[in-house]
């Protein structure tokens, strides 16, 4: 999914953008983490954002965890003239389902967030300074899982004398990281959502995945990840967020863009270089990501969602067998990307277990994108589950 894409759709579905929550990025730095894999990065730095009031008992939190190509940006707006809500101000805010009149709501980016070049994203990934050497960390920075993103969460949660969680939920990647939280910490998590998502990566879901690394990796301008200090691999990157900006839509989606497309344009037919309306339209969605992407960021996501199983074991049942919090499941019926499949094995492994699980299908012609565009859908069936 990216998030130029997101903001175009989100405008347009939205009567008035004045207005609505003021937020600001805040910073959080920790020390000496050491990743699931066993490696140590002497220091993490990474943005976050909070909605709402911590109330005196610390115990009315909601930790939003943010998908593969988004930040945490989840609602409101920089300042006043913002034009680029939150992705998903739908239903975060004052009266709205996750209501910031009750609840403490808090979304931090993740390692290596893909966006490191944007003004409002702070990561700590190959790209930025590894403080040992005075240089961009590149390859040498650790291979990164989503249970390392939580247990940066869990160290910000901490600082902030919060031990446990009203809910947590996340979409698409953000929704793997919701349920690692239940299966990893048990006892800090009362609910649990996971939109778009599922509860492992399939074999078909790992190789769809790799082709959204290939073009970088054969850019000669990659460099085999040295390429800081040299020109960056654009055309990789682009290529590359071509094809997420189409795993993330349904054939639906493109019918409705381009209603008059041609199979024989006359550019076409005079060169190769010539291109549709449809390929051009996805090539100039990819390039404005590329301009505050990092090829190498990209990479590390990628590797990161490709490794996902809840409790990072062999045993998804055992897993989830761990978990003690109310779960619910929102899958979209169009996605092709995470298959709804994915969450209903999740599902039913839970209430095999006895555990209390919900899943309800989100409708919708954007294939996955419809777990953050056509999310109101599920609003009042979340204010309820919220609330319980």
């Amino acid at each position: 999914m990216l998030r130029t894409l997101l903001i175009l759709l989100l405008l347009a579905a939205t009567p008035a953008l004045a207005g609505g929550m003021l937020v600001e990025k805040r910073e959080f730095v920790t020390e000496d983490f050491t990743t699931f894999g066993g490696e140590t990065i002497p220091e993490v730095r990474v943005g976050w954002e909070a909605y709402g009031e911590l109330n005196a008992a610390r115990d009315n939190v909601i930790l939003v965890t943010h998908f593969f190509s988004g930040t945490s940006h989840a609602a409101g707006r920089y300042h006043p003239d913002d034009n680029e809500p939150g992705y998903w101000d739908a239903i975060i805010g004052p009266g709205k389902a996750i209501d910031t009149d009750r609840f403490y709501v808090v979304s931090v980016d993740t390692l290596a967030n893909a966006n490191v070049h944007d003004e409002h994203v702070i990561t700590t990934g190959p790209a930025t300074i590894n403080p040992e050497t005075g240089e961009p960390w590149g390859l040498d920075f650790p291979v990164v899982t989503i249970r390392d993103f939580v247990e940066v969460q869990k160290r910000l949660l901490d600082s902030l004398g919060i031990e446990r969680l009203h809910a947590v939920i996340g979409a698409s990647m953000g929704s793997f990281q919701a349920l690692e939280w239940a299966v990893a910490y048990p006892e800090r998590v009362e609910r649990m959502v996971s939109v778009i998502g599922g509860g492992r990566m399939h074999a078909w879901e790992i190789a769809r995945l790799e082709h959204w690394a290939n073009p970088i990796r054969l850019d000669p301008d990659w460099r085999g990840g040295d390429y800081y200090g040299h020109e960056r691999p654009i055309e990789g990157l682009t290529a590359s967020l071509m094809l997420i900006t189409q795993d993330a839509l349904h054939p639906d989606f493109f019918e409705m863009q381009f209603p008059d497309h041609r199979n024989l344009p006359a550019e076409a037919l005079e060169s190769l270089d010539g291109g549709f309306a449809v390929t051009d339209w996805l090539r100039e969605q990819a390039r404005q990501r590329a301009t505050v992407s990092d090829a190498n960021h990209v990479l590390y996501l990628t590797r990161a969602s490709q490794l996902f199983v809840a409790g990072h074991g062999d045993d998804l049942a055992g897993a989830v067998d761990r978990v003690k919090a109310r779960t619910l499941f929102l899958p979209a019926g169009g996605d092709l990307l995470l298959r709804p499949a994915l969450a209903q094995e999740a599902h039913e492994l839970l209430v095999r277990a006895g555990k209390d699980s919900g899943l309800v299908r989100l409708d919708g012609k954007m294939g996955h994108l419809d777990g953050v565009t056509a999310i109101d859908q599920a609003a009042d069936r979340l204010s309820i589950f919220l609330g319980e």
